[in-house]
């Protein structure tokens, strides 16, 4: 029978799945910041890279999926995430995907494939941007690349979920763990007016690409998906059906059919 967290109640209470015991993990200093990652397995590399105000962690159900497919998986708490640390400058995009490219170099990762949650998909985008040559390709979740893209959020029972379940994780894995309240302001400083590629920005993007929507997401307008599946060149565009923002906790095997199948058609 396929998990069904579709309320986010399990998410509340235990979050998501344990992960299993890592291959390595450590820090990596960074312009400011000391940023934590794990790896797990052999195989070709897939880094996974999570929302905002949230941790690796919330990949619990996505890992295992990847080590039986023969993946190679790394993940990545972004700086002030989870477990790694930042100093006082502004958030950015750019600069997260740059603390990304130092993991990359840590590991001798030259190439990897991306999968993204919301600010996570955006980082992997931007560093596929950036620096091409180390992105094998993008799966691109729940997230906009320039303002017009994000709804007029509505409050409801699943977003306090969520949100508390980020606040008691942070208080349990962050070396700041009374500063909740200032990482939530910073990141959504951010949010606010950050991304802001152009169709002739995404036009350029010569990576392989899935824009991945899903049906009832709370913070994501479908035109927008539509419009990056429209600009990316060679994109492909993917809906999840009966899930919202938060689909790798809510159905995993759904998520992680649409993940493995767009991986497989990568080169290896």
């Amino acid at each position: 029978m396929e998990f069904q967290d579709d309320d986010l109640a399990a998410f509340a209470d235990n979050g998501a799945a344990p992960l299993p015991t890592a291959a390595a993990e450590g820090h990596v200093e960074r312009n400011g910041a000391s940023i934590w990652y794990a790896t797990y397995g052999k195989g070709a590399p897939v880094i996974l890279l999570h929302g905002g105000l949230g941790h690796s962690g919330n990949w619990g159900y996505q890992v295992p999926a990847l080590l039986e497919a023969g993946r190679r998986v790394i993940l990545i708490d972004s700086r002030g995430h989870g477990r790694s640390t930042r100093d006082t400058q502004p958030y950015s995009y750019e600069l997260m995907a740059s603390d990304v490219l130092a993991v990359m170099d840590r590991l001798q990762i030259e190439t990897a494939a991306f999968a993204g949650w919301s600010d996570g998909a955006c980082i992997a985008l931007v560093l596929a941007s950036m620096a091409p040559e180390r992105a094998a390709g993008v799966f691109f979740f729940a997230c906009n690349m320039d303002p017009s893209g994000t709804r007029e959020i509505e409050p409801s029972p699943i977003l306090d979920r969520c949100f508390g379940r980020h606040s008691s994780d942070y208080k349990q894995l962050s070396a700041t763990p009374g500063d909740f309240g200032a990482f939530v302001d910073a990141v959504s400083e951010m949010q606010k007016t950050e991304p802001n590629y152009t169709a002739e920005d995404l036009g350029r993007i010569r990576v392989p690409v899935a824009i991945v929507q899903s049906e009832n997401d709370e913070f994501i307008k479908r035109e927008h998906a539509d419009y990056l599946a429209r600009s990316i060149p060679g994109a492909e565009f993917i809906l999840l059906p009966g899930v919202s923002h938060f689909a790798p906790l809510q159905r995993p095997d759904r998520f992680n059919a649409a993940l493995n199948a767009f991986l497989a058609k990568l080169p290896r």
